[in-house]
């Protein structure tokens, strides 16, 4: 179960990272609060992996982006170390970005939700990944929905039907099908 870590102090990336590995844990920290949760669940990695499939065939047709799983290290600042699902870069100069250094914005994030980490991707990480001006995705398999929040956002927009993001420099947006997203992933 995600929660925060008992002490009630601000941890640093670099405490973070100096922590031994425990095997199916993951320690992220946003503001300086510790996160640590479980592995995914299965149903969590399928919904991934599908949309990670679309949004890879969509960013390289249109070179328009780079798509990257976790675990995988975004570090925002000294106080915050976070470990998003999916996620969308830039290109830089044209071509994919080669190493972390490189990285300096996201275009758009994603989260998958589980019971464990519910809370931490709807408020703390939330109000990070907008602070950062990404757009964040959560989606709920258990709902079969995907909120979705602007930079700016004060509330998501909640969808089940269908979902549209154009990538800047794409030449027309991708529309997702949540109903055939869902599908796919956890009932074939």
């Amino acid at each position: 179960m995600r929660m925060p870590a008992v002490e009630s102090r601000r941890w640093t990336v670099e405490e973070v990272r100096a922590l031994p590995e425990e095997p199916g844990r993951r320690f992220e920290v946003v503001d300086g609060e510790l996160l640590v949760s479980p592995g995914p669940s299965f149903a969590h990695q399928r919904v991934k992996r599908e949309l990670q499939r679309l949004l890879e065939t969509y960013l390289e047709r249109y070179r328009a982006g780079d798509v990257l799983d976790g675990p995988a290290e975004i570090e925002a600042d000294a106080y915050t170390l976070v470990q998003p699902d999916l996620f969308v870069l830039p290109l830089v100069d044209g071509h994919r970005p080669r190493d972390w250094p490189e990285v300096r914005r996201a275009l758009l994030i994603v989260e998958v939700l589980s019971t464990s980490t519910a809370r931490y991707d709807r408020v703390g990480k939330r109000r990070r990944y907008q602070r950062l001006g990404a757009e964040y995705w959560i989606v709920d398999p258990g709902a079969r929905v995907v909120e979705r929040w602007m930079p700016t956002g004060e509330r998501p927009e909640v969808l089940d039907v269908g979902i549209t993001w154009h990538a800047p420099g794409a030449g027309e947006p991708i529309t997702i099908d949540l109903p055939s997203l869902f599908a796919r992933a956890l009932d074939g």
